[in-house]
């Protein structure tokens, strides 16, 4: 029988709930918009992403972290949409 590997828990072990909600100053009561995490995604660390929508800050600037949070929200929509 093969392995399966459980990656979510360990990914988020580390990240405080509601977290990315606060850096993007987005209401915890909404979701964050799918164009805003791409471009935060596209966008090099040290420079500003823009948001297209109206929800949240207008700019915030990436950082490491910042970064590796909207990946993990990416990655985990992406798992949710499939299933």
């Amino acid at each position: 029988m093969k392995k399966v590997n459980k990656w979510i828990p360990g990914a988020l072990e580390h990240h405080k709930e509601g977290s990315l909600h606060r850096m993007l100053g987005v209401p915890r009561s909404e979701t964050i918009p799918f164009t805003f995490l791409e471009n935060i995604r596209n966008t090099e660390i040290g420079m500003k992403a823009k948001n297209p929508t109206q929800i949240g800050s207008s700019q915030v600037k990436v950082t490491r972290l910042l970064k590796s949070r909207a990946v993990l929200a990416l990655n985990l929509k992406r798992i949710g949409q499939k299933r």
